[in-house]
């Protein structure tokens, strides 16, 4: 499954960041998580994808490993701690392909990870 590029002006940039070879839930990231946990519940929107990235350290192999786990790691929050259901949250793993920082791909900002409105 390939994700798209969206144009900036339909792009929502809130981003979860992760630590470097780390899939936990930082402390500093959970207000995030408790903002769009409230927009999601106020939302009509049926599924949400949650795109997991990484930098490009590693392999391609285990950054898309990693990446999904960071997007799985989310989700959980978000339907254990926030009481979102699972079936409106889609998890995808991009590795290293879509860098936020393309000029320096193993910054911390690609790191992270975004989310679609899909329905």
């Amino acid at each position: 499954m390939l994700v798209g590029q969206l144009a900036p002006e339909l792009q929502v940039n809130l981003q979860i960041n992760f630590g470097f070879d780390s899939a936990a839930l930082a402390e500093n990231e959970k207000p995030k998580m408790q903002k769009i946990c409230q927009a999601m519940k106020q939302s009509d929107v049926q599924v949400f994808r949650i795109i997991g990235h990484t930098d490009t350290a590693g392999s391609d192999e285990y950054n898309q490993k990693l990446s999904l786990l960071r997007a799985n790691e989310v989700k959980r929050f978000l339907v254990d701690d926030c009481g979102i259901g699972a079936a409106r949250l889609d998890p995808v793993g991009m590795g290293e392909r879509l860098p936020f920082n393309a000029e320096n791909t193993r910054a911390d900002e690609n790191r992270r990870v975004e989310f679609q409105a899909l329905s």
